[in-house]
């Protein structure tokens, strides 16, 4: 195995334990998920949405489809 893919095996390693200890202690706020719905605006209860807001959103659903489109098409896009 390449040096690459142990970097890659420690990161997703570390994110483990990480979200495994945040899940453990059931805190608010502390998994990676409920740090991204308050960087979303989700956590301020239901209101509309300001211009920051939505572009934040629009980001990530962006970045996302297009790393699922990269992914699948081998690196094409």
């Amino acid at each position: 195995m390449s040096l690459w893919t142990w970097a890659w095996l420690g990161w997703g390693l570390y994110f483990a334990v990480v979200e495994g200890m945040a899940l453990a202690n059931s805190r608010s706020g502390d998994t990676l998920s409920e740090h991204a719905w308050a960087w979303l605006g989700y956590s301020e209860g239901v209101r509309q949405p300001t211009g920051w807001t939505r572009l934040r959103r629009f980001g990530l659903l962006a970045g996302l489809a297009w790393l699922v489109v990269h992914l699948l098409t081998g690196g094409i896009f």
